[in-house]
């Protein structure tokens, strides 16, 4: 399995993550040609070698035209932004996750529903671009795991729209939640909170590194000259072990007898967009013979108690159960394969190598069958058969 790890020693910001990603092997202008697919206008992306201490690194830096800077969005503006790009479906449901996230946090901590947000520095196109280059660069690498170090917090105070504020600022500790921290004990903002929506949004497992073969190293650089350290974020771009890779995830559980079923289609959705890895239902026979259903959702630990306030707010349950459980899962990549009726993207799992499964992305299918005016059955097994065919799978 392609794996990425994020080695934070100074922290973590957008450019610094790009910085990173371009430094290990992502083709700037690859990232370019993509970004451009958002339809912003008034913007470039640059990248050149700096020294940060004793390293060598990456600095990108995103410019923006004067003017650009000052517009402020909300998530819908954003969302309406990455829907309307030419960019994989993919890409823009981790954008709009992460930017999701964002919102979420915000609103918890100055009020407010999500769609109430206003956006600052965040809805501004540099921070778009940041967000989107980060998922497209991961994309690039072909990555299918990433995974992230503990955070420094840095300290001290900063100013921003909502006047002087801690280290880290609200927002950002919001993100922070049930995630790694350590105190380096640096009295300056290490983590912006569009590196911390980023990375713990994005990261499958937290903390320390996972074994894995390392095949590529990349720096990416801060701005600032740090004291007594390098402001440098690390990436290790390399592979874990190809006969499944066993992690360790939490088991979400509730068992509800009184809801409607027709609520239980938005919960699920609000699920996933929380963390979940996977979520299902399960009849049951509870007590006095009641039928019920248990709702079960696989999602990384540090994930659980977003899970359990989505499955509060949108169910009606009032208790949660949880408990951590190992799986493997096969080696898988996302490629692009052409069939008889257009390329389509494929999910390949392999093991050991080996083809095993090979599966199109279902709304890719029903959308070219739409657009072909064929039933959705019929271009669905000719792609099957043409991937098998050009895959052995």
């Amino acid at each position: 399995m392609k794996t990425v790890y994020f080695d934070c020693p100074s922290g973590a910001s957008g450019d610094m993550i790009l910085g990173a990603l371009v430094d290990v092997g992502v083709p700037l202008e690859a990232l370019r040609a993509e970004l451009a697919k958002l339809g912003l206008t008034g913007w470039s992306l640059s990248a050149r070698e700096v020294r940060r201490g004793a390293f060598r690194a990456t600095k990108v830096d995103v410019q923006v035209e004067a003017g650009a800077h000052h517009v402020h969005r909300h998530l819908g503006d954003i969302v309406r932004v990455l829907e309307a790009s030419g960019l994989a479906p993919a890409i823009v449901a981790a954008a709009v996750k992460i930017f999701r996230r964002l919102a979420e946090a915000e609103a918890r901590v100055h009020g407010g529903s999500v769609d109430e947000v206003h956006f600052h520095e965040v809805g501004a196109v540099d921070a778009i671009v940041d967000v989107t280059g980060a998922v497209l660069g991961l994309h690039l690498l072909g990555a299918e795991a990433v995974h992230v170090s503990a955070l420094p917090i840095g300290g001290g105070f900063v100013e921003g729209p909502h006047g002087r504020m801690p280290i880290p600022g609200p927002g950002t500790a919001e993100l922070l939640r049930n995630f790694p921290v350590v105190d380096t004990g640096v009295q300056a903002e290490l983590v912006t909170p569009t590196g911390a929506a980023i990375l713990t949004t994005l990261a499958a497992g937290a903390g320390r590194m996972p074994a894995m073969t390392v095949e590529r190293v990349g720096y990416g650089a801060g701005t600032r000259d740090l004291p007594g350290t390098p402001n440098v974020l690390r990436v290790f771009a390399g592979s874990t072990a190809g006969e499944g890779a066993s992690e360790t995830v939490a088991q979400v559980e509730t068992t509800i007898d009184d809801m409607s079923p027709q609520l239980y289609e938005p919960l699920m959705e609000r699920l996933f967009e929380a963390g979940a890895l996977d979520v299902f239902l399960t009849p049951v026979i509870m007590k006095r013979s009641r039928p019920g259903t248990v709702l079960t959702a696989l999602c990384p630990p540090e994930r659980v108690s977003d899970l359990s306030r989505v499955l509060f707010e949108e169910s009606s349950t009032i208790g949660v159960r949880w408990t951590e459980v190992a799986r493997a899962r096969l080696e898988r990549e996302m490629v692009t394969i052409p069939t008889a009726y257009g390329a389509l993207p494929f999910k390949v799992s392999r093991l050991g190598g080996r083809v095993v499964t090979v599966t199109p992305e279902f709304a890719e299918v029903v959308r070219l069958a739409r657009e072909k005016s064929l039933a959705v059955r019929e271009v669905l097994d000719q792609a099957r058969a043409d991937a098998r065919r050009l895959l052995g799978g």
